[in-house]
């Protein structure tokens, strides 16, 4: 291996996290390999096109990391597939669509975790994974932040979340002889231009008064694929500015 940290894969890199968590690893030496649908495969680039809903696109884009650097140090799965009726109320929310996007969300996690680990207990000096989850996948929601405005917060999202946790625990607990360390960092709320109405409302109860942004969670990923959180597994990092603690 080169001078770099090491060779991560980031899913979803073209996404809002991805972006701040693929520009905060390569700020701290790392090699982070870009994995997007929306993105043509350039390694000189670090970007591999990736659905991280089809298996095969899985296998074969990290056979494709794996035949030009040999080693996968780090896997982040951040990637956010979802239905085109994603968000409706639990009681329109159709079984179909939510078995699909439970397969779509929760089981890409599985697909990238699977394929990667594999290569990774292959290796001696193991790995890191870090799985993006979310502070609805911690407590309940918060109903009266969106009251005024037509954000519904799908129940699914919350199922899938605290299904990643827990699954994050198990994996922990089973690779960890391997050298292989795997935590969540779980975000609260993220601005992304929401309407005036929920900002407000978040804003006035969370403790730090103010949403997250991308850069305040990118850091907790690069520290959990770091070696100074070498003897840390089967945690979920929640950064969310004080909104679990109340």
């Amino acid at each position: 291996m080169s001078d770099n940290k090491g060779i991560v894969i980031v899913t979803g890199g073209c996404g809002l996290l991805g972006r701040a968590i693929l520009h905060d690893l390569r700020k701290k030496g790392y090699v982070a390999i870009n994995f997007d649908v929306s993105i043509e495969s350039n390694l000189d680039d670090h970007n591999v096109h990736c659905d991280v809903t089809d298996d095969l696109s899985i296998r074969e884009s990290v056979d494709l990391v794996l035949r030009n650097y040999e080693r996968i140090d780090g896997l982040v799965n951040n990637a956010y597939p979802r239905t085109s009726d994603w968000g409706v109320a639990f009681e329109e929310d159709d079984l179909t669509s939510w078995r699909k996007n439970v397969d779509i969300q929760m089981n890409s996690y599985v697909a990238c975790c699977q394929t990667v680990l594999k290569a990774m207990k292959k290796q001696a000096s193991g790995g890191a994974v870090v799985n993006i989850a979310s502070i609805y996948g911690v407590v309940g929601n918060d109903f009266t932040i969106y009251e005024n405005t037509t954000i519904k917060p799908p129940a699914a999202y919350s199922a899938i979340k605290g299904g990643l946790i827990n699954f994050t625990r198990y994996l922990a607990s089973f690779y960890g002889q391997h050298n292989i360390r795997v935590n969540c960092v779980s975000p609260g709320g993220i601005y992304d231009h929401q309407p005036e109405a929920f900002v407000k409302a978040y804003e006035h109860k969370v403790p730090m008064k103010r949403m997250g942004k991308p850069e305040d969670i990118s850091p907790a990923v690069s520290f959990l694929l770091s070696e100074e959180a070498r003897y840390i597994t089967g945690q979920n990092l929640i950064v969310d500015g004080g909104w679990t603690a109340i």
